[in-house]
């Protein structure tokens, strides 16, 4: 099950700062020295307090996150100047949900509490679907009998998109060319018409597979510019779950999984279709490559009044662990560290269509993704 990390209430109180104990503790760090080092840093940093509330953000920390006026993050906890979508739900105190058992933010400022310099990595989704990868310190310091924690921030979204591209696009593209590249070799000393329509037939789709792995990196690249462009068209989503049939049941990915369409009920919608087709195909590709032998795929669709709710299920069954870090951008259980399917479920599916997307996943009922839009 899930590795608690055991923060206390003394770490993460549960109250929210008033005015007066946010003006005490920004008097704790009423120090010329410590300001003027935390600004010369290059770095985003704050300080945080005993309580690990902030009472100190560097320009560089406010010019990122483009903050207007420092007093919008003072006394409030990291996750919630990131906008953490965890942090955001009511209720919910950055440090403490179940997701914080998996944040690399938490995990070092629960060791700088402890005494310990720490520096982690840190996925964060935010309130608006937008990923940010960081790389966190988290140091001790004692300063005029206060216990304080600087908690310095590099943003290594560009290297971890780099590093993505070349293990993830790279890989893929050179092994479906490679494929193509090997079959018209053999084409050369096949004389046998039928056999030559197979391997044919073989190079087309790969090539399909080829031109769609290339407009789906061009897709997710626009969409986190925030210049996407969408197509509204009328669609019968029985002809989307046809084609995403027809499409990965002959994927190369898919090494005999049944694909069916179940309680086809045809509904009529104005969307985008490609990126339906893109959501939906992810999901499609998720189940595929879940380790569950002689497994069997659905894809289905239903109308709930003004909406729409898409279904894709399969047997298998998600570790609660993984459920946790599932939609975090390059976050993947795979060696090769794929981790950009789930990701661009939720900025696709809601971020550019306003919809919703998410999962169920249960040992008895298995997994199903589901996307729900208005029609």
């Amino acid at each position: 099950m899930f590795e608690e990390i055991n923060l206390s209430t003394r770490d993460y109180p549960a109250q929210a700062l008033d005015e007066r104990q946010i003006s005490q503790s920004a008097k704790t760090i009423n120090d010329k020295q410590l300001i003027d080092f935390v600004e010369s840093i290059s770095q985003m940093v704050l300080i945080l307090d005993e309580e690990q509330n902030i009472v100190y953000a560097n320009q560089s920390f406010n010019s990122f996150f483009e903050n207007k006026k420092i007093s919008h993050i003072i006394g409030k906890k990291p996750g919630d100047s990131f906008s953490c979508r965890h942090s955001s739900v009511a209720g919910s105190i950055c440090g403490t949900t179940k997701f914080c058992r998996s944040c690399g933010a938490a995990h070092a400022i629960r060791d700088a509490v402890q005494g310990n310099r720490s520096t982690k990595e840190c996925k964060i989704l935010t309130v608006k679907n937008e990923a940010i990868d960081l790389r966190v310190t988290a140091s001790p310091v004692t300063l005029q009998g206060h216990k304080l924690t600087l908690f310095s921030i590099s943003d290594i979204s560009n290297e971890k998109r780099r590093r993505s591209l070349e293990r993830i696009f790279i890989h893929d593209i050179l092994n479906i060319a490679g494929g193509i590249s090997g079959l018209s070799s053999i084409m050369k000393e096949i004389d046998d018409p039928e056999e030559l329509k197979q391997i044919a037939d073989t190079i087309e789709v790969a090539a399909n597979n080829l031109v769609d792995e290339i407009q789906s990196q061009r897709e997710l690249s626009s969409a986190e510019r925030g210049d996407l462009t969408l197509h509204y068209t009328a669609i019968e989503t029985s002809d989307i779950l046809s084609q995403l049939q027809k499409l990965y049941s002959n994927h190369e990915l898919n090494l005999g999984k049944e694909i069916t369409i179940r309680d086809d009920a045809n509904q009529s919608i104005v969307s985008d279709k490609m990126l339906i087709k893109r959501i939906l195909g992810n999901m499609v590709k998720n189940a595929i490559e879940a380790t569950v032998p002689n497994d069997h795929i659905t894809i289905s669709c239903i109308g709930l009044g003004r909406k729409v709710r898409f279904e894709v299920h399969n047997q298998s069954f998600i570790p609660e662990d993984v459920q946790l870090e599932l939609f975090k951008r390059f976050y993947s259980t795979k060696q090769n560290g794929r981790g950009i399917g789930t990701y661009s479920m939720k900025l696709f599916g809601e971020k550019y269509l306003k919809g919703r997307v998410w999962f169920k996943s249960t040992a008895e009922e298995g997994t199903s993704f589901y996307f729900e839009l208005s029609a």
